[in-house]
């Protein structure tokens, strides 16, 4: 496997991180990474290794504010800061790869971005999995909670108000440290404007959902304290996609590809990879 990384310029002039691992031979096709909330590229070595053993060419960034990309730290002035910047990678692997399907691996507030880009920008993908995806307002969070939280994206943008629970990502205590433990990881709290964005994203993906057609493979921790399984359970019904498959695996949190049930996750996942090679179905 071959590892190489660099720098990308945002339309901004932000200096954006991305990396990339390639088995030795040959990719039959290759994965684009959709990182979580104040995490980046660089957690996802049981999806890499998997992967690129079953010959997929895995490429990410790390997204605005996250990791060693440049940025306030989750924090943009609008969600589109984060979809431009991904169509413009999706543009870049895409270029390097022009013979082969191009699949996203998109978790958590990863997959937000990933649909919110697929919403907006025309694509040529095979198909998409969506890990964890925080694409639904909870319930729990009420039109007052709302209105406050876009109050204060005016009037105090970058006042933290929530971090994520670090408990709730694995099931696994050395996962957790690790995370907890991780300088390009950020522990500090959600700013007001990213919620209040995060939140606009989730209702154009209730209300819009249904644009979007691609192969789609949902997965979801039964147990998550993190992101409530109801939204995979929303994007499955709400997607316009003819091909489309929601599995919630019971008992496990939130990373699914860090829990210790990860190999069979992600057998699964490269099992419905290799049937999306082409568009037929057949490998």
């Amino acid at each position: 496997m071959r590892h190489e990384d660099g720098f990308l310029t945002s339309v901004n002039g932000d200096r954006i991180y991305h990396q990339s691992w390639v088995p030795d031979g040959d990719p039959k096709a290759a994965v684009i990474l959709s990182h979580g909330l104040a995490e980046h590229s660089g957690r996802y070595t049981n999806v890499v290794n998997h992967l690129t053993a079953h010959d997929f060419a895995l490429h990410g960034i790390d997204h605005m504010g996250h990791g060693q990309s440049a940025g306030t730290r989750v924090y943009v002035r609008q969600f589109s800061d984060y979809t431009d910047v991904f169509a413009a990678y999706v543009d870049q692997v895409r270029a390097a790869y022009p013979e082969i399907p191009l699949f996203l691996y998109a978790h958590s507030v990863g997959a937000l971005i990933a649909i919110l880009y697929l919403l907006d920008h025309d694509v040529e993908l095979s198909g998409v999995v969506f890990s964890g995806p925080c694409v639904k307002v909870p319930s729990s969070v009420s039109a007052t909670t709302v209105f406050l939280a876009k109050a204060l994206s005016r009037i105090a943008p970058k006042l933290g108000l929530s971090p994520v629970d670090a408990s709730g990502i694995s099931r696994d205590p050395e996962e957790v440290q690790a995370y907890i433990n991780d300088p390009l990881v950020y522990n500090g709290k959600t700013t007001a404007r990213l919620a209040c964005e995060m939140i606009k994203a989730m209702q154009r993906v209730t209300a819009e959902a249904s644009r979007v057609s691609l192969p789609a493979l949902i997965v979801h921790g039964g147990d998550d304290r993190v992101v409530d399984p109801d939204g995979a359970q929303m994007l499955h019904s709400t997607l316009g996609s003819e091909d489309k498959t929601l599995t919630i695996y019971d008992g496990l949190y939130h990373e699914i590809h860090n829990e210790p049930e990860h190999p069979r996750v992600l057998a699964d996942i490269s099992m419905w990879l290799d049937a999306h090679l082409q568009p037929d179905g057949t490998t």
